[in-house]
């Protein structure tokens, strides 16, 4: 944004973070009506229409669609022999885990014995744990179980109305705790493991459950994976108890939210004097054909956010998936984007770098034992507070009042 900033304008097209919106839009070119009515266009879901829009107006050209779910060893769960054992010895049904406390439940039984018989030792989860490594999304994913009430409207990360940070809230408290938990059953080193090691670590056979983008699921299906056909997809755990922030109470009702999480977009400089060829180029790189041999690859990074991308018959035709799994990964994110009402969309307003930051430095000290769970992220709302205050209170509602429209349903 730097060249931007300074009144240049070096490129035709920028490629770049979708949560980013608030802070490039004005330098950016919206997205014009024959692009936004074409049959491409229309393919793509509303989840990611949304995302690359500002107040209604498409901004971003949608080419990767991002959202977190949980990513298990359908091998495993699905093993008549261990579902017994495990009946057994806690007294608990083996299954896809409904809430985080199953997840960490299951991951700490089968942490550190080799189950899938290669002469290794495997692991409960692998999770983006490393600080400034993308550790606030999984952070985030993990707490809109607890924090995230369908029946209290009005902002997730901040209350819209007084701009209050609720990021140090017993929900948010809640998830970190479990988080703390899960350092005792990540892979050796698992702590400081960026999205790069998650993907190896479940792609590469050597963890129970894993949950991110789709990365991980993807490189675990390709044809030089271990575990091809192996693998299954389930939405994010949810919980069996929600704060509402209004009441001040935990509703003790199972809870679930998607988390839409942000993800890579495109966009034409305002200042292009080659706009219509850069459109067209981006056409041309997210057309169906392109697409379709992109999302097949696991560490190309995009990710499906059009229509056409959830039948299953695709990936069972074109990448050798098992039918049943390949169904059951197409119901759930299609679940997410079209189905889910109680949704987590990521904060997108001016200084977003710098909250997502404060995230990671405070969860960090937490996961290291530093700090308990309550201090560090009264910490983080300690620091959210002065970002606020030095961007400007109204600045930032303005900004974050669009993302609440799209979590509220308004």
């Amino acid at each position: 944004m730097v060249p931007f900033q300074a009144g240049q304008a070096p490129y035709d097209i920028v490629f770049g973070f979708s949560n980013f919106i608030r802070d490039w839009k004005q330098y950016l070119q919206p997205v014009p009506a024959k692009y936004v009515n074409m049959r491409q266009m229309q393919d793509v879901t509303q989840s990611h229409i949304d995302v690359n829009s500002w107040d209604g107006e498409m901004i971003q050209f949608p080419i990767d669609g991002d959202r977190h779910y949980l990513k298990y060893r359908k091998d495993v769960i699905d093993n008549p022999e261990y579902q017994a054992k495990y009946k057994a010895e806690t007294g608990n049904e083996l299954r896809v885990p409904q809430t985080w406390k199953e997840y960490g439940e299951m991951a700490t039984f089968f942490n550190g014995w080799d189950w899938d018989n290669d002469g290794e030792l495997e692991y409960g989860s692998a999770e983006v744990m490393k600080k400034d490594d993308l550790m606030f999304a999984a952070f985030f994913s993990r707490s809109v179980a607890y924090a995230k009430n369908p029946r209290v409207p009005g902002g997730y990360f901040f209350d819209l109305e007084s701009m209050e940070p609720l990021i140090n809230g017993p929900g948010f408290v809640e998830a970190l705790t479990d988080w703390v938990e899960a350092t005792k059953y990540v892979p050796p080193g698992g702590i400081n493991f960026g999205l790069g090691d998650e993907i190896n670590s479940f792609g590469g056979g050597q963890t129970l459950f894993s949950f991110s983008w789709d990365d991980a699921f993807v490189a675990a299906m390709q044809d030089d994976s271990p575990i091809k056909n192996k693998v299954g997809a389930a939405p994010l755990p949810g919980s069996d108890r929600v704060w509402n922030r209004s009441s001040g109470a935990w509703e003790n009702e199972f809870n679930q939210a998607p988390y839409i999480v942000w993800g890579w977009t495109a966009a034409v400089a305002k200042a292009s004097k080659n706009q219509d060829v850069a459109f067209d180029y981006l056409c041309f790189f997210a057309n169906d054909a392109n697409h379709q041999a992109d999302i097949a690859i696991g560490r190309f990074g995009v990710n499906p956010f059009k229509k056409s991308d959830f039948v299953p018959e695709l990936y069972v035709e074109r990448q050798g998936w098992d039918p049943e799994i390949a169904k059951q990964y197409a119901e759930t994110l299609m679940e997410m984007e079209e189905g889910s009402t109680n949704r987590v969309f990521p904060l997108r307003v001016p200084g977003v770098f710098q909250f997502n930051s404060a995230i990671a430095t405070g969860t960090s000290k937490a996961l290291a034992g530093q700090l308990s769970p309550q201090e560090a992220l009264d910490e983080v709302a300690a620091e959210w507070k002065k970002i606020v205050k030095r961007i400007g209170a109204d600045t930032v509602r303005e900004a974050y009042a669009v993302g609440v429209a799209l979590e509220d349903n308004l």
